[in-house]
Order: structure tokens, then sequence, then C-alpha cells
């Protein structure tokens, strides 16, 4: 990747230095911001909006890129679904390379990314429950990867455990039984320390479970279930994407599918929406237009039991949501800007034509969610920052491939109480365990909200927050890992091993 890297190892002192005095009031200025910009949401955008609110801002304005990109002049482009190499019984197989490639970003300029396939983001996979699916992975990178699908319940051997990288020039099959609930995951690489770099360059793309079972409920689909990833990038005068770890404020350019807030032609009719949170460190808080109600019909690990409905989602990085938006409610012609609490404008949705009748619906029922079992075994996780030795840790350790942090016996079911220890860094993380989904029980105490009442695998835990979750180990044994999903900390070791046995 032709990249303008910046001190991209470690986390560096200054900025730990610089996130002790400025990272609370960064949040507390940009949530003033993103509240005065709710005010009138379907104004004209500025072409960037600049990023504030995670340890690292400095205030310091930095360009983007030479030639300013204006709002909504690209089109946003849907992620081809990449077919199987062939089909035998119940198994798919597919091939998939990591690989450098050129790819227009910014209008009339070729950036070199990292990619899967050569695509960016990355072709999506569209699978089946209860269907097997082989990816064969090919490295044609000059450094060793490692993919990991994201919510996946996978053998250890195929779950992208980010010490067993595939080296240069080879190649390995990972096999996904997708024996789970239909839902959006989505795949990138797990290779530990570099992770971030890999993730942030483009390594990244959809994998989605379908279900047959769901076609009785008629949520939109086909043309009309639109999977969105989101994620923000820096770019340099030459249009070169700039990597720096913990680098969260120069990250000012937000894309929609590999694209500069774009817009997205759709009829006046329900579409479901897929959204995929693939930045680094920023968490989004969306809303569409003027406080438009749409329908949450499913979080990471599904449908949830029942719609919610809201006027806005927060999702923080490695979270999904599902929403269905009725365009049907705006008139032909309309421009529907869905706009970010702190970065502004991110896509807008221009519609453009009247549909044919519109079969879809939003039920009040939509799934059962799986009971939760008696729990037999109870863990403290403490995500933490040691400003001393600038380190992210959890329960006060970094990650140790050689150390076993937790070994639990599988089919057992454990309630783990996270707790972000702020201390005078309000620094803020989100956690999530591979191999498994969880039920989160509460809040600081409190109910979780409808939104986050469903099966996850990735929850936001805020400076100073306690969350509760509960899940159940298995199916499967061997060795997993756990982390905060702000992929620059778990590059810099916020990341820990768990057993299964």
């Amino acid at each position: 990747m032709d990249t303008q890297r910046v001190d991209g190892s470690m986390v560096s002192r200054r900025n730990v230095i610089v996130s002790a005095t400025a990272g609370v009031a960064a949040l507390v200025a940009a949530g003033a911001a993103g509240a005065a910009r709710g005010k009138d949401a379907d104004a004209a955008p500025p072409a960037a909006a600049p990023a504030t609110g995670h340890p690292g801002h400095t205030g310091h304005a930095v360009p983007v890129a030479a030639r300013a990109v204006a709002p909504f002049s690209v089109r946003m482009p849907v992620p081809k679904v990449l077919k199987p190499q062939s089909t035998k019984g119940d198994t798919d197989v597919y091939a998939i390379t990591a690989k450098k490639a050129k790819v227009e970003i910014l209008p009339g300029t070729r950036t070199e990314v990292l990619t899967y396939a050569g695509m960016f983001p990355g072709p999506t996979l569209r699978v089946r429950t209860g269907r097997t699916a082989v990816v064969k992975h090919t490295n044609d990178l000059g450094m060793g990867t490692v993919a990991h699908l994201h919510g996946g319940v996978t053998p250890a051997g195929s779950d992208g455990f980010p010490m067993d990288t595939v080296a240069p020039g080879k190649s390995r099959e990972y096999t996904y039984p997708n024996q789970q609930r239909a839902a959006t995951l989505w795949y990138h690489d797990h290779a530990h320390h570099m992770e971030a770099e890999h993730v942030y360059g483009g390594l990244a793309g959809f994998y989605l479970i379908d279900d047959p079972a769901q076609d009785s409920l008629r949520l939109p689909s086909g043309d009309y279930d639109i999977p969105i990833m989101l994620r923000d990038a820096r770019f340099d005068e030459k249009g070169r994407l700039v990597f720096q770890l913990h680098d969260f404020e120069h990250r000012n350019t937000i894309l929609a599918n590999g694209k500069p807030q774009p817009y997205f032609p759709v009829a006046a009719r329900r579409y479901r929406l897929r959204f995929v949170n693939a930045s680094n460190l920023r968490t989004f808080t969306l809303r569409l237009g003027k406080d438009t109600q749409v329908a949450q019909i499913a979080s990471d690990g599904g449908l949830l039991a029942a719609p919610a409905a809201v006027r806005s989602w927060r999702m923080t990085p490695g979270e999904r949501i599902e929403v269905v938006v009725d365009f049907s409610r705006f008139k032909v012609g309309s421009k529907v800007v869905l706009t970010d609490a702190e970065a502004g404008p991110v896509m807008r949705f221009d519609v453009g034509r009247s549909a044919t009748p519109d079969t879809s619906r939003v039920p009040d029922r939509l799934s059962t969610i799986p009971a939760l079992p008696a729990a037999t075994g109870k863990r403290k996780i403490v995500l933490s920052f040691d400003p001393v030795r600038n380190r992210f840790l959890i329960n006060g350790k970094q990650f140790d491939q050689k150390r076993v942090d937790a070994e639990i016996k599988r089919g057992t079911t454990e309630i783990w109480t996270l707790t972000n220890d702020a201390g005078n860094f309000a620094v803020p993380h989100n956690f999530h365990p591979h191999l498994v989904q969880f039920r989160v029980l509460d809040r600081n105490g409190r109910p979780p909200a409808p939104a986050e009442a469903g099966v996850k695998d990735t929850v936001a835990v805020g400076p100073g927050e306690t969350v509760r979750l509960q899940a159940t180990f298995g199916p499967y044994t061997g060795r997993y890992a756990y982390h905060c999903h702000m992929i620059d900390h778990s590059s810099s070791g916020m990341m820990a091993q768990m057993k299964i046995v």
C-alpha cells in the first residue's frame, strides 16, 4: 500500500498526554457541535467536517487532500457478491486473494490500498444458514495476514487467531459451518500488531448469512437490501491513504462503501439498510434527515425480537445495525441526508422514482431470541490504560500468546462484568469476544435499551461505564481472543486469550 505512514508502530506518549488534557473537553465540544448540527441536518454540509472526540485529538487542522471533494458528487456502490468457485452437497467453496490495488476513492485520483480480490471494500459473501462455506484465502501481500469472520461461530482453526498468520505467497482454507442465526457479519484481517493498519488499509468485507425461514417475514430484499460499510480515512495532498496509530483527529474523510460522502438513488418504498462500522476508532451516531423515525430490526447477531422505533442509532467499531427506512414518506425528488452527530453529513439518499407496488413490510414480531440459560460462572474484565508505560490493558495485562487468561469449560454459561477504568484518562473502549455471541444484561445497572436487547458480539463500554453480559461458550474447543475492537487499541496489546476446554 503506497501510504504516508506516520509513527505507526506503537502508541505515542505525546498523543497519550494530549488525551489526558484534551480528551474529555473534545468529547463535550463534539457533543455540543453535534447537537447544534442536529437543528439543520438537511442544510448544505461542508465538504469535510473536522473530527474530534477521541483521545489523540489536538485541535490542529490538517488538510485532508489538496483537492476538496464536493459532497454528494459520487454514487455509492453496492459491494459485489462473490460467487462460489464450486458447490458440492451442502458446501460452497470460495477463493479470495489479499493484494494491493489502486482504486478510485477521491474522484479523479487512484489510491493504492490493501484489498480482498482487488475490491475496496472487499467482495460480499452471501451464504445460507446450515450450508458450510469454505473460503480459501491467498496472501499476495508482503506481510502476514489472518482472516477473521467477525461474529462467526467457527472452529478454532478457522477463527483467525491473531498469531495464526498466512505467510506471503501462501494460502489457507477457513471453514465456516454457518450453524447460527441469520445476521450481518463481516470479515477482516486480524494479524496482531498489524490488524489496525491492515483493516484501515482496506482488508474488510461483508459476510451475510441468510435464513430461508425468514422469507415469510417479507422484509425488503433483493435490490432493496443494501449493505453499507462506514469508516473514516485520512488522505495526504497526493491522495494517498495516511496511517498513523491512534490518529483519530485527522481521519476526517467519511467513506460509505469506499466513497466519500456519496449519494445513493432510491425508490419511494421500503429499504433494508445493513450498517457496519468498520472504522478503527470512530463511533457513529447516525440519524436520517430531520430526525426521521426508522425501524431498527437487527443488531450484531441478527433480528431483534421486535422492531424498535429509533430516530438515531449508535455504532462503535465492529458493531452492526440494520434499519428499515420507508422512503415513500418523502416526495419523489427529495434528497435525504444521513448525518453523524460528530462528523456531519455521511451520505445522501435521492428519492428519484416511484416504485412498483411494495409488498415488503416490518412485522410486529421478528424473531425469538434464544433464552438465557442459568449462569455457572462469573468473571470481571477491566479495560484500562497505563499512562506511565503507555499501554492499553485488559485486567492489568497486555496480550501474551503464551498466557491463557481464561479457561472455560465448553457448554458452560458465564456472566462477565466489563468495566472501563477510565481513571484520569477518558478513553472510550468496546469489547468483542471471538467464538460466542452474548446478551447484554445491563448497562450501569440499568436494563439494556431495545437496540441492545438482541444478540450481540460487540458492545460499547464508555469511560467509567460497567456493562454485564452473558454468554454460553462453545460449541467448539480451542483458543480464542477477546479484545477491544477499537482496533488501534488491540494492535497495542488490549487483547487477551481464552481457552475453551
